[in-house]
């Protein structure tokens, strides 16, 4: 069974079965990697069921046709449902800004301060930015702009050098230039805006901008001639920021009183956080060991005590984006659980993977081109989470990250998750 995981991944052999045959003795051979190609046998069968395809004689070119128009079909519904609660809205990026701006997602963010980020820019002296703009001066620029924006329109237009030069400047930061607020939605609209993203995402073929430094996501405008599914790609991007943004602040939080404090947050501007796991030989994405706490809290309303007094459990609550979109449009609920999902065509995957659908749909790849990246990751992964195990994560975590869990900091603001 695990060969068929090998090919869905992508890895290399014999490596992959070597590595996957230390890992299941070190852990006690659950034969984890067996369930889990069995699980994703039967949730494949019951999707290409759903999207009225035959399990038994299906081809990867059917399957990619038949998730186009399942998307087309779902862009759709996704727009009508958030235009009822803005239904002069038309723009597809306003009208996902608006929607998951009155949604309490990441309300508990560890950010730093704007008075801290705008004194680093001023510093840093971005004259490209502020000229690209149209403002005469910085100082006139830093009032009438939100700082998150004017750091996206920084690190797109400024050199390599400038942005070296403002990410070393974090480097001198503390905990105190940092408060809990809630995550930052920007979604500008001013002509200058659309101008500048206009040549942006020409260039770049990306409009959504993240910062966990920040809290912030930051959302361009879309060129007039829109890609196809937008509504649908933007909500999506725009979940990934920030999930990872929340993400990132929790483990953020766990650092406040370590003397490299402001190293961390210079990392932390440039990749995502992970922690070292020797039980599972290899590095793990902090997302992932917050992922693995939501579900543990679930069970066990005391799991997240290996964080305090820093984090709390409301800051671990881990929401898959499928289901905030079902939450927002229950139609979409067909995504759930298919972000590790995929089916083998002549040895290559098919992935059911939301984000890759949308990036392969809405540039018109071809079936052979189609992307697979983020599906790869995702089951990764669900992987790596089959071989978390209770006491060994938390003694990782006691072992690098015990001089960071020895002193509150006094944050204890209730967060309330949407309902189901």
């Amino acid at each position: 069974m695990s060969r068929s995981l090998a090919e869905l991944l992508g890895a290399v052999e014999p490596d992959f079965q070597i590595g996957l045959q230390r890992l299941e003795h070190s852990n006690g051979d659950p034969k984890a990697d067996i369930r889990l190609a069995s699980e994703l046998q039967r949730q494949l069968s019951d999707k290409l069921r759903q999207l009225g395809l035959d399990p038994h004689d299906t081809t990867g070119p059917e399957l990619y046709s038949a998730l186009g128009q399942r998307l087309q079909r779902d862009n759709e519904l996704l727009t009508n449902a958030l235009q009822k609660t803005a239904s002069t809205l038309t723009d597809p990026v306003a009208l996902v800004a608006h929607n998951l701006r009155g949604l309490p997602l990441a309300e508990r963010c560890l950010a730093m301060k704007p008075a801290v980020a705008k004194r680093l820019l001023k510093a840093a002296s971005p004259k490209k930015t502020m000229k690209t703009l149209g403002y005469r001066s910085l100082d006139s620029m830093l009032k009438h702009e939100p700082v998150a924006l004017l750091y996206a329109a920084a690190l797109i237009t400024e050199t390599p050098q400038w942005s070296k030069k403002l990410s070393n400047s974090y480097k001198k930061l503390r905990s105190t230039d940092f408060e809990i607020r809630k995550i930052a939605i920007e979604q500008p609209t001013s002509k200058r805006w659309q101008t500048f993203s206009e040549s942006v995402v020409a260039q770049q073929r990306h409009y959504i901008f993240s910062f966990n430094e920040l809290a912030a996501v930051i959302m361009l405008p879309l060129p007039q001639q829109q890609p196809p599914y937008a509504t649908l790609t933007t909500a999506v991007l725009a979940l990934r920021a920030i999930t990872g943004v929340q993400a990132a602040s929790t483990y953020l939080k766990l650092q406040q009183v370590k003397p490299d404090f402001g190293m961390i947050v210079e990392r932390l501007s440039r990749e995502e956080p992970s922690i070292e796991a020797s039980f599972l030989e290899r590095v793990v994405p902090w997302h992932l060991v917050q992922r693995y706490y939501a579900g543990r809290l679930q069970a066990d309303e005391t799991a997240s005590s290996v964080f305090e007094p820093h984090v709390q459990a409301d800051d671990l609550v881990w929401r898959p984006l499928e289901s905030v979109l079902a939450h927002l449009e229950p139609a979409l609920a067909f995504w759930q659980g298919t972000a590790h999902l995929g089916m083998l065509h002549n040895h290559q995957p098919v992935s059911f993977n939301l984000t890759d659908a949308l990036l392969s749909h809405c540039n018109k790849l071809p079936f052979e081109q189609r992307v697979s990246q983020y599906f790869k990751t995702s089951l990764w992964h669900e992987l790596m989470l089959r071989y978390f195990n209770h006491d060994k994560i938390e003694s990782v975590l006691t072992s690098q990250l015990e001089p960071e869990m020895a002193v509150g900091n006094g944050y204890d603001t209730p967060y309330n998750e949407f309902e189901d």
